[in-house]
């Protein structure tokens, strides 16, 4: 689920649409969880929809740790990338504003962490955008991405979370060892496609 506090926007007829905020987000907000409606594409599944269909399938999903597309039911399958991205997921397997967010701000995320099986060419003007992601940048770049994202964690216990609800009761054990013990950060790798 998308945070509420979000609308649609056309970009471009390049682009598309995009997710802008509506008030503003502070850093550590959680962004996008996980529910139970998402819609999720096991590997056998995918493979039995026709070319049509999973051309759509994988323009609006993300791949899981256990290789399964997932479909966002809301809106947050509009969200872009940006390799300055404002949002990016989270070992703990939500996304975060990794800084605050303006009303009228795009929210943009980090692709490459979504176990990306093809190269993908970005439209991106930001200074030093990548170009391309693909398969191998979750190996490239896990530690930048932690290196973004644990210093902006402990902020999540001092912001309201409109979609704190909808942890898991896991999640929200371990947000508590990190949040008693720093040294139990638990890593984006933990996202990566299990082989």
């Amino acid at each position: 689920m998308l945070h509420p506090h979000t609308r649609l926007q056309h970009i471009s007829d390049v682009v598309g649409y995009g997710i802008f905020a509506t008030e503003p987000i502070p850093a550590g907000t959680i962004v996008y969880v996980k529910d139970s409606l998402e819609i999720s594409v096991t590997p056998d599944e995918f493979e039995g929809h026709g070319p049509e269909m999973r051309e759509v399938i994988d323009k609006y999903s993300y791949i899981d740790e256990r290789g399964d597309r997932i479909v966002s039911w809301d809106l947050a399958k509009y969200v872009n990338h940006c390799c300055q991205c404002n949002t990016i997921s989270t070992g703990y397997g939500f996304e975060m504003a990794l800084r605050d967010i303006a009303p009228g701000e795009q929210l943009t995320d980090e692709y490459g962490i979504f176990n990306l099986d093809i190269e993908m060419e970005l439209v991106c003007d930001q200074p030093g955008c990548r170009k391309k992601i693909g398969p191998g940048d979750f190996d490239r770049y896990y530690k930048d991405w932690d290196a973004k994202i644990e210093p902006v964690l402990p902020k999540l216990f001092a912001v309201q979370q409109p979609l704190g609800s909808l942890l898991t009761a896991e999640t929200k054990r371990e947000l508590e060892a990190f949040r008693n013990d720093r040294g139990k950060y638990k890593s984006v790798y933990a996202l990566k496609l299990k082989d």
